[in-house]
């Protein structure tokens, strides 16, 4: 089994990241957050961009799928835009603004007509059927009942626990 570099390995995208963890930061209300305030409390924004990260193949693992550094670079940009990217929206006064948007936006995991918890979950199962030699699922059921049954076991680094007391 060839060893398979993963996205958090190779590059993040850092911005929209810690935008967004900063953001989740400082929400007073409405946010889980917000239930208790432990003090060294993780944003959840960064917890679900590292496990996705940890997850997914980075594209420079795949050269026979992308074998040019471009490919491999547009891929990467197409799985950093699932993961998080800055955009611009305008407020109710025409002003605009950044919003972060993505798997590490708390409003759109939230946000029923969104599919970004779709894409993420795809990406996962497209990594383990492509190590299987199998063609990934696509369909939403399909790609749940695969990761049931070929995912890792996955364990949260950010739950609080002291590993070394």
């Amino acid at each position: 089994m060839t060893y398979r570099k993963k996205l958090i390995e190779v590059a993040l995208p850092l911005e929209a990241i810690n935008r967004e963890s900063a953001r989740e930061k400082s929400i007073r209300h409405g946010h889980p957050s917000t239930l208790h305030l432990w003090w060294a409390r993780r944003p959840l924004a960064a917890c679900r961009a590292v496990l996705w990260a940890s997850l997914v193949d980075d594209p420079s693992s795949w050269p026979d799928k992308f074998p040019t550094k471009e490919e491999q670079d547009r891929e990467r940009q197409r799985l950093f835009d699932i993961l998080g990217q800055i955009t611009l929206k305008a407020d109710k006064k025409g002003n605009t603004k950044q919003v972060v948007r993505g798997l590490v936006s708390w409003d759109d995991v939230n946000n029923p007509q969104s599919n970004v918890l779709e894409q993420a979950q795809r990406e996962i199962a497209r990594c383990l059927a492509w190590e299987r030699g199998e063609d990934p699922p696509t369909q939403p059921n399909a790609v749940r009942e695969y990761l049931a049954k070929y995912a890792p076991p996955v364990y949260d680094p950010f739950a609080g626990v002291d590993l070394f007391p």
